[in-house]
């Protein structure tokens, strides 16, 4: 009885595996559109591997720029999947006029619900070929601020200094305020606020941070730094230190950092005040505010 119920059990699977139905002239059964399933997974995975490889195996050695090499293997990677899908759909004899109506329902579709994803998808195409943002790019949109590691067909990632990523759509690019801090090249200016104290020596104070900063690693010789005497503040006079850098274009934050801790172990150490907001509090009785 057991083996008469697993041949009955066998015997279903074959008949539901090999079921025959039509698509235009074309005969087809559940185990060939599986087949035919897996060819068009493997068309993708395809694309991808091949163009990983170009991108950093192949390219890199003709000393492409990063953001020129991957614009490149993204390129072969959907000319890949188009010509691959097209064969796929040849080898199986399926007539593509049949699938007219499919088409038609998929462009209804695109214009009443997938209206975001085509934005994303048409964004991407403009991203790729306009470059606004490139791999490589350090870039802030949206309150997001990181380096662009990949743009695909409908999003781009950002990674953060926090080594955090963040998936942004790719309409955002075109819709949105981009700045990139390297859209041209990657070298940048920063400007860093200081104030000392009235009793010290504008000039010695410039002497002081600029022996500073020409001596960290990361900050331009050309481009010179320069401290501009900004303003006579409240309780300070003020400055503006002007540095350019091309290692630290993507970390700002840190170069900063590094500057302002030389900065003040320096300044203490030659006797420069860094001052601090004062209030003079004047108070007396409701008395002596009555007197004449």
């Amino acid at each position: 009885m057991e083996e008469l119920t697993n041949n009955s059990f066998i015997d279903t699977v074959i008949r539901i595996f090999t079921y025959q139905f039509h698509i235009g002239e074309k005969v087809f059964t559940p185990l060939s559109i599986l087949g035919l399933f897996l060819m068009f997974i493997s068309v993708f995975v395809f694309a991808k591997k091949m163009r990983d490889f170009l991108v950093n195996s192949i390219l890199p050695k003709y000393g492409l720029d990063e953001s020129v090499s991957y614009n490149i293997g993204t390129i072969f990677r959907y000319s890949f999947i188009v010509i691959g899908s097209t064969i796929v759909f040849q080898s199986s004899g399926l007539d593509l006029s049949s699938l007219q109506v499919l088409i038609g329902a998929l462009g209804v579709g695109i214009g009443f619900g997938l209206q975001t994803i085509a934005d994303n998808f048409i964004s991407g195409i403009i991203i790729l070929f306009d470059q606004p943002i490139k791999v490589g790019d350090m870039i802030e949109v949206d309150e997001v601020s990181g380096k662009v590691v990949e743009i695909s067909a409908r999003s781009s990632t950002i990674l953060t200094n926090d080594n955090i990523t963040i998936i942004v759509p790719n309409s955002q690019f075109i819709s949105n305020k981009v700045i990139n801090w390297s859209h041209n090249e990657k070298l940048v200016r920063l400007k860093i606020p200081i104030g000392v104290s009235y009793n010290e020596d504008p000039k010695e104070v410039r002497r002081i941070t600029l022996d500073v900063v020409n001596h960290i690693d990361g900050i331009l010789g050309s481009p010179a730094p320069d401290l501009i005497f900004t303003e006579w503040g409240d309780n300070s006079i003020n400055f503006t230190l002007n540095i350019w850098t091309v290692k630290y274009y993507s970390r700002p934050g840190t170069l900063k950092s590094m500057i302002l801790y030389e900065l003040f172990e320096r300044f203490n150490k030659e006797g420069i005040s860094i001052p601090f907001p004062q209030r003079d509090l004047n108070m007396g009785t409701g008395w002596d505010m009555l007197k004449p």
